[in-house]
């Protein structure tokens, strides 16, 4: 074996002999590597180019557009005398029809919901706060309605309870 201190060779010692470069040629190559390194990708525009490739094929590609989003022009001020090219369906105001008092009395008299509700309380079930708050507002309203009707509520029952005891006060006294 070949002792440490001594080349395998006479002439591989000098091929292998390295040239060291100076620093302006290391800057140079610095540069053109940075160079380069700054003109990788594609050109500027390239995507709205047509490609070379499909040149027999461009004609149809012609209306298709890369780019997306609408081709409608944006007006960039608005004027109060340009006519809008957007046509939005013109909702008319609901004319809301004056009811008579009675009429709506009578409304609220039919109320399905409100029968149910007050059906579920007076079976002594709860109800929700917007349940609670709906049946106050159209009780609220029929007090009005009467108040303007000049309606008088009375209970049933306290008349039939004062037609009882007239009968017995009669039945008395006739004995």
């Amino acid at each position: 074996m070949n002792s440490p201190k001594k080349p395998a060779s006479k002439t591989a010692s000098k091929t292998k002999k390295k040239y060291r470069k100076t620093k302006e040629e290391l800057n140079a190559e610095g540069r053109e590597r940075k160079r380069q390194k700054k003109h990788r990708g594609n050109k500027s525009g390239a995507r709205y180019q047509e490609k070379s490739s499909n040149s027999q094929s461009g004609k149809q590609n012609d209306s298709l557009d890369p780019r997306l989003g609408s081709k409608k022009p944006v007006p960039l001020v608005v004027d109060a005398n340009a006519v809008s090219t957007r046509t939005t369906p013109v909702k008319e105001p609901v004319a809301k029809v004056k009811l008579s008092p009675e009429q709506e009395l009578e409304m609220l008299e039919q109320d399905d919901r409100l029968d149910s509700l007050l059906a579920r309380l007076e079976e002594g079930e709860t109800v929700t706060t917007e349940e609670q708050k709906y049946i106050d507002t159209c009780l609220d309203r029929i007090d009005e309605l009467m108040s303007i009707l000049g309606i008088e509520l009375t209970d049933e029952e306290e008349e039939e309870d004062e037609e009882k005891l007239d009968d017995i006060m009669r039945i008395l006294k006739s004995q």
